[in-house]
């Protein structure tokens, strides 16, 4: 499989090739084997073995409550996996944390305002991030940044589901464990009861009731954020005008 990038987006195939090549095998769910990458003109290139599979947001309806939580937690076990390996060496974005995350911080409000969010909303960020802003305890990982449904494989084997490949490396990063937990809870979660708990579990973390506003502040300062997309694929509790009810809704274990 050949994946191309254009001009502009460099730094996205240096990411991919290099979190491929650093985990190589080393994850209980499949990865894309790294072949080779480079330039052609203007344009860069990443070759990698194709993974199989059926994308997970294709079976997910299909699949019974159980099922799910199975298949999260095996979610789960391969981020502990990840998160293991040693991330010395790789010279992936931010590079720099803590000005990473206080520039977030900084720039939240606009980058939100910039992405369509309106009131009561945008409102909430300063203070929510006043008071929520995660302390750094120093831990750095490989991360993949948005693991998701849709980047996620199965197949069925022996009468089951079973977890068959995780791509899509290209914004992948190197950071605090916790911000890997913001797309999870949005994206493989989605607010339903159970999917986040489960992923947790396979991955081996003790959960504190600080947990759902740490990872909302993740979320609001994470690479891509767009709260309002998020406002749209899954709805506020009814009433809710405040962070901290969207972060017990959307992230509660």
């Amino acid at each position: 499989m050949v994946k191309l990038f254009p001009p502009d987006e460099r730094a996205h195939q240096a990411a991919e090739s290099a979190a491929l090549d650093r985990i190589d095998g080393s994850l209980c769910i499949p990865t894309p084997r790294l072949i080779a990458s480079g330039d052609r003109g203007n344009w860069c290139f990443v070759v990698m073995t194709r993974l199989h599979g059926r994308r997970l947001d294709e079976v997910w309806p299909s699949l019974r409550p159980e099922e799910r939580r199975r298949l999260a937690r095996g979610v789960g076990a391969a981020l502990a996996e990840l998160h293991a390996l040693d991330p010395d060496g790789l010279e992936l974005f931010p590079g720099d944390w803590p000005r990473f995350m206080r520039m977030q911080r900084d720039s939240c409000r606009e980058r939100q305002a910039a992405r369509g969010l309106g009131a009561p909303w945008i409102d909430r960020i300063d203070e929510f991030l006043a008071r929520r802003f995660p302390a750094d305890d120093g831990r750095r990982a490989l991360l993949h940044t948005e693991v998701m449904r849709e980047h996620l494989l199965v197949d069925d084997r022996d009468g089951g589901w079973r977890l068959s490949g995780l791509f899509d490396f290209e914004p992948a990063m190197v950071g605090a464990p916790e911000y890997e937990f913001a797309s999870v809870g949005v994206f493989l979660g989605c607010a339903e009861p159970g999917i986040l708990g489960a992923v947790l579990d396979g991955y081996g973390m003790t959960r504190d009731e600080d947990l759902p506003p740490r990872l909302m502040a993740y979320l609001l300062l994470h690479r891509y954020s767009c709260l309002r997309w998020y406002l749209e694929r899954l709805p506020a509790p009814a009433g809710a005008t405040a962070l901290e009810s969207l972060a017990r809704s959307w992230f509660m274990a």
